[in-house]
């Protein structure tokens, strides 16, 4: 995984490249605040770490924007459950 962040601050813009393996995946619910619920992307790597917090709205739309494409990718195996 590869994660690329520009981020403004009062000195100008600060680019910052990081590359990490993706660790786990984490779907927090939230019972008693069901708006609450998101999905943890945990990566590490050598020298950096991190989580990717989605809401289920943000997730869903980012697997909408990728399921007609996932054809494309030569590597990728789809698993039926």
């Amino acid at each position: 995984m590869q994660v690329k962040i520009r981020k403004q601050n009062k000195d100008g813009v600060v680019r910052l490249e990081t590359r990490g393996e993706v660790q786990e995946v984490l779907i927090n619910e939230n019972l008693l605040h069901p708006d609450e619920e998101s999905i943890s992307l945990c990566f590490r790597g050598k020298s950096s770490s991190g989580i990717v917090d989605f809401t289920p709205a943000e997730f869903e739309q980012l697997y909408a924007s990728i399921k007609n494409r996932v054809h494309l990718i030569k590597g990728f195996k789809k698993f039926t459950i």
